[in-house]
């Protein structure tokens, strides 16, 4: 049986206000981190994969914490599913920005 998410919109806006805001300081990083780290040669790509790594994990830290100030808002319960859905909704749209949204 599919049911609608019960935060699904809340959470869309939130992604979209996040890509809007954040569009020309991390995305950009993280883009950029990238390129560097696919053109390098084998002496640096250690270090620069490094700094592409940092720069997800900045866009990865503002997330959850967005995540974590809404939730705050909710009784457990519902943070719970939140968080779920959230978490779900990020590996969804920012693959890259997912893989460790769950531990933080």
């Amino acid at each position: 049986m599919f049911h609608k998410r019960r935060f699904a919109d809340v959470i869309r806006r939130q992604l979209d206000v996040f890509a809007e805001d954040e569009a020309h300081n991390i995305f950009v990083e993280v883009r950029e981190r990238k390129a560097l780290y696919d053109r390098a040669d084998r002496d640096d790509a250690e270090e620069l994969y490094g700094d592409y790594i940092d720069a997800v994990e900045t866009g990865t830290e503002a997330l959850a914490d967005m995540r974590d100030r809404f939730k705050r808002t909710l009784d457990d319960e519902a943070a719970e599913a939140y968080e779920r859905e959230f978490n779900r909704a990020v590996k969804k749209r920012w693959p890259h920005f997912g893989l460790e949204i769950d531990l933080r």
